[in-house]
Parts: structure tokens; sequence; C-alpha cells
């Protein structure tokens, strides 16, 4: 098979030359108003063409590369007196598999365990290419399904305006849960 990025011939979707050079991350910062932080791994438009593959068949693939390269390195970094909870925004499965899910999965260690389903949206009407005003008018309607007096990370593909995260954040409040901050792999607000 060939790497999708650079096109040479490699056992992996996406070779270890351009894992380890294309797509190194750095920690990119975004704060709400209520001063609620979102961290980023990398600007949209670095990794737009990989983050498109989240609809395709080798979708879940490049998620599990980007999730090891990027979550996985801050899990492992993670320090925290209590045990945290990674939970996944709107994990529903599509195109066989739940992207958020795989962002989730790579953040287990020590000091952070995932939990699946527990977050999920009602109202599923797509984002993609919508106005802020379109997402204020049309709210997720989170429904939260866990424990309560946890400690939560809030995990999500893309950083858009940000509301879907607040929406998520907000939630966790109001049923007994401390958002400590989001993760993403990417921020759409360019510098």
């Amino acid at each position: 098979m060939k790497c999708i990025t650079c096109k040479k011939y490699s056992l992996k979707i996406i070779c270890k030359t351009c894992q380890n050079t294309l797509l190194e991350p750095k920690i990119l910062t975004r704060t709400l108003p209520d001063g609620f932080k979102i961290y980023s791994f990398y600007h949209y438009s670095e990794i737009e063409d990989l983050l498109k593959t989240k609809h395709t068949h080798i979708g879940a693939s490049v998620y599990a590369i980007l999730a090891n390269i990027s979550f996985r390195r801050f899990s492992d970094a993670f320090t925290f007196i209590n045990q945290v909870y990674a939970f996944p925004i709107d994990d529903h499965v599509k195109n066989g598999y739940s992207h958020t899910a795989i962002l989730s999965n790579a953040l287990k260690s020590k000091n952070i365990y995932p939990i699946f389903s527990s977050l999920r949206a009602k109202n599923h009407s797509t984002y993609s290419g919508q106005t802020l005003e379109y997402r204020l008018q049309n709210p997720r309607v989170f429904h939260y399904t866990f424990k309560r007096d946890i400690d939560a990370i809030l995990v999500d593909d893309i950083v858009t305006s940000g509301t879907t995260i607040n929406e998520a954040k907000n939630r966790l409040l109001k049923s007994g849960v401390e958002p400590l901050f989001a993760l993403t792999l990417a921020d759409a607000r360019e510098p």
C-alpha cells in the first residue's frame, strides 16, 4: 500500500516518516468566554485531508494513527491527583466506528479512563459547514448517563465555534461532574 500523505510505499496507511515529521503534534489552546480551556494538537488546515477521511473506509485507521501520535502521548504525560474520566462527545457509530471513541480510547492510562456511550446528543443535526447562528439555533441537547462527583475530560475531533464543547461541558456540570478541559485533534480557527 502507499502512504496517503507522501504516496511512498508503506506497511501503514501513513508511513512512519510522515508520522514523525508531518504529524508532529503541538499544543494549541483556546479559551471559551467562561474560562474553559480547549487544547488541540493541530490547526485544522494542517490535517484537513486526514480529517476528511472520517467518513471513508480508511477513516478508522487514520484516526487511530492520529490518536496515537497526539492523544496517547498526552495521556502518557498527564498526571492528576484523582482518577479522570474521558468522555467522547456523541460517540455514535457512523461508517462502522466512532471517531471520538477512537480518540478517547487512546487516552486510556493509569490516570485517565475512557467512558463510552455516556454523553450522547439527542439532536443529530450536522454542523459541518454551518454558521454559528445555525449551531446556536440547533443545540445538541446532550444526555449524560454516568456517575456524579468525578473529574472529566471532553474529547472531540474538531473545535470550530466551541458551541458543542460548551454545551457538553454545561451538561456535565448540571450532572454533578467537574469538566477539567477539552481535547480535540484540530482547531478550525487559524492563527
